[in-house]
């Protein structure tokens, strides 16, 4: 069995416990193991959502018996107040959250697909009815506060703060930069993330993607990442909106 029989086997597997547990709702399966298999491999991990009846959500979140049951359990923690990453013996990692029904629709969540659900479940009630907010990030937004924080972490680096510099400028400003690419240009990839616009990118952007290396120079050239980044601003997006 491969790495992704392996994979679509254990959300089954996990299925199946859910309903013999007796507690649960339903097994909704995100991502890739959900709607987009198209882009499932041997990297993947298993991402869902369990609902459960009122009351029962602590239960299906303190207690991990209904998936140590299907494999012993090499790692876990409590990663949200909702849910845990675990890692199975046999490599199966796993990101899950534990709602119960009414939950849902306050939960920013992309389309799943449901695994199993219990005879009568209301199944309407896993479309998404929430996406995450863009908090009126655009163009004027986003150029600006690249701009600030490139201003600013050029500045911790000439004070001796090379770590704090090399977070505003190779994490945190290119993180915005590919936020600011997926709102100008097209992706050329079918499978957008709403929740991280670096996911991807390099397939939905070839073009750009090209100018990382420029961008992320690592710790040892912090200013000369922040130059590359700066004149790319300047060149290739201030000036081609004049």
């Amino acid at each position: 069995m491969n790495k992704t029989e392996l994979l679509l086997q254990r959300l089954d597997e996990i299925g199946q416990s859910l309903k013999d547990s007796k507690e649960a709702l339903a097994l909704l399966a995100l991502g890739s193991c959900g709607t987009e298999r198209e882009r499932l491999d041997q990297y993947s991990d298993l991402d869902f959502f369990v609902i459960v009846k009122d009351g029962y959500k602590q239960t299906y979140i303190q207690d991990l018996t209904w998936l140590s049951k299907l494999e012993p359990i090499a790692f876990h923690y409590q990663n949200t107040v909702d849910g845990h990453k675990v890692l199975f013996e046999d490599d199966v990692f796993c990101e899950f959250a534990v709602f119960e029904a009414h939950e849902l629709v306050n939960i920013p969540f992309a389309e799943s697909k449901i695994i199993w659900k219990e005879v009568g479940f209301d199944e309407t009630i896993c479309q998404p009815q929430r996406l995450p907010s863009k908090e009126n990030r655009d163009r004027e937004w986003l150029l600006g506060e690249i701009s600030c924080n490139l201003y600013l972490g050029l500045g911790r680096y000439q004070r001796g703060e090379k770590l704090a510099a090399y977070d505003l400028i190779q994490n945190r400003s290119v993180k915005l930069w590919t936020e600011l690419i997926s709102l100008e240009t097209t992706s050329k990839s079918n499978f957008i993330d709403v929740f991280n616009t670096n996911r991807r990118f390099e397939e939905g952007y070839p073009k750009e993607a090209k100018q990382l290396p420029y961008f992320l120079q690592g710790y040892e050239r912090i200013s000369e990442s922040a130059q590359a980044l700066l004149e790319y601003l300047v060149n290739t997006i201030l000036l081609t909106h004049l």
